[in-house]
């Protein structure tokens, strides 16, 4: 899941916990902490970055903080450190996850000596339940938050699962989507290539001035995209035309998507019963197409639940993230030599299990917001997920006898595929549950 986009939209949000008053979205200048343990064997991961707003215009920039150095310490003993693997990302050891019952707390210094700690979070001593069931239904006002400000269908999924009776019980839940993705790589002033460029200047007195000739080498391998030389002086091709090319999926490729929103649960008024109809998770309605969803039920420490449901709260009195009142959400990390440096975001430990769901859409029905663009439906195959991820429609390299922007010597079988890279938001392994 991406607690980490919700908590970079949650800026300036609410002064429900820990109020900071009178720091105006306009002076907005704080540090945002996401990292919470699980008991799963997956990437354990903490995400920093820093967040600032325009003081005219009071837009919001995100920068990861990069060069930090993190620890995690178990049971106020061991100090397992970090590794950043990506601009903001740190990872705890491959083989590191929470253990139910345990304390942990986080620990970092910035490049600048700069030091922070959160408070000591112990995982909850009980299993997570189960969860029995989900069910789905279709909602043309499903989302909380509308797409691009107006597009709200989806569909909304229902859990069902048994309440334990031996403790009192706070509970979140998040997910994660496959969608089945056809285009794998855009080429911005340029085309994609297979193989190696080699590139040769010719000189010209024509109509065509100077100009690069590009010619596909064999002798290497590429697989990537090879943008346009700076034209030299005197060309046809000054200024470089801005344009870009979309290549099709050489394989099998799914986008995975996360959800952003906050969605918890206290058992005060259910403990020990049968948990049944309450619905844990909105998923836009992309494309007419199947999708696989996993729902993710996790326990909250009690302070966890406080900082959660203070946003949710805050989310749904306001109508979207996007209504920011002039405050922000500090959490349980702090600047160890001075506390009033604001600090969004919460670090904590929960026990956590999912189960996953074969959406088939069928029951949907109107427009996809991946047809609700300006030019509605494009028709070629993957265009509605394309244009989620776009806003816009795929625009394929020409084939002959159209002549693309860029043409390279003795390539065959233009335009090429391009492999599926994986990444945190794309995968070439066919996800568990998925139906062909």
């Amino acid at each position: 899941m991406r607690l980490f986009l919700t908590l970079l939209l949650a800026v300036g949000l609410v002064s429900c916990v820990d109020p900071v008053d009178g720091i105006l979205l306009g002076t907005v200048d704080v540090l945002v902490v996401d990292g919470i343990i699980n008991n799963l064997p997956e990437p354990q991961v903490i995400r920093l970055n820093r967040s600032k707003s325009d003081p005219f215009t009071g837009q919001t920039g995100f920068t990861p903080i990069t060069g930090a150095t993190i620890e995690v310490v178990v049971d106020s003993a061991e100090a397992i450190p970090c590794h950043e693997t990506t601009e903001g990302n740190y990872q705890l050891p491959s083989d590191f996850k929470g253990k139910i019952g345990h304390a942990y707390q986080l620990r970092f210094s910035l490049a600048d000596g700069t030091r922070y700690a959160s408070t000591q979070q112990i995982m909850p001593a009980y299993p997570v339940p189960a969860i029995n069931k989900l069910t789905a239904r279709f909602n043309p006002k499903s989302l909380r938050t509308p797409l691009d400000g107006f597009y709200t269908a989806g569909h909304d999924l229902f859990v069902e699962f048994k309440d334990p009776v031996e403790a009192h019980n706070y509970y979140r839940w998040d997910w994660k989507i496959w969608e089945k993705q056809q285009w794998c790589r855009t080429c911005q002033q340029g085309v994609y290539a297979v193989y190696g460029i080699r590139d040769s200047l010719v000189l010209s007195n024509a109509s065509r001035g100077n100009y690069y000739i590009y010619t596909e080498d064999r002798s290497t391998r590429l697989e990537d995209c090879y943008r346009e030389l700076t034209p030299p002086a005197f060309s046809y091709r000054t200024p470089l035309p801005n344009y870009a090319y979309d290549y099709m999926c050489r394989t099998n490729c799914w986008e995975i998507f996360y959800s952003h929103d906050i969605t918890v649960f206290d058992d005060v008024y259910t403990n020990g019963g049968l948990i049944t109809g309450l619905k844990a998770a909105q998923i836009p309605f992309y494309t007419y197409n199947p999708c696989l969803v996993e729902v993710r039920q996790s326990s909250l420490t009690v302070d966890a639940y406080g900082y959660f449901k203070a946003i949710q709260d805050q989310t749904e009195r306001t109508g979207g993230l996007a209504d920011t009142p002039p405050s922000v959400l500090a959490g349980n990390v702090h600047n160890v030599a001075n506390r009033k440096e604001v600090v969004v975001g919460f670090f904590s430990a929960s026990v956590l299990t999912s189960l996953r769901y074969w959406l088939d859409r069928k029951d949907a029905s109107g427009v996809s917001f991946g047809g609700s663009g300006p030019a509605g439906y494009g028709g070629d195959v993957g265009s509605e997920l394309f244009y989620v991820l776009n806003r816009r429609q795929p625009a394929m390299e020409p084939t002959p006898p159209a002549i693309p922007q860029m043409v390279i010597q003795n390539s065959l079988n233009r335009p090429p595929t391009a492999f599926c890279l994986p990444s945190d938001t794309r995968t070439p392994n066919k996800p568990e549950g998925w139906r062909d």
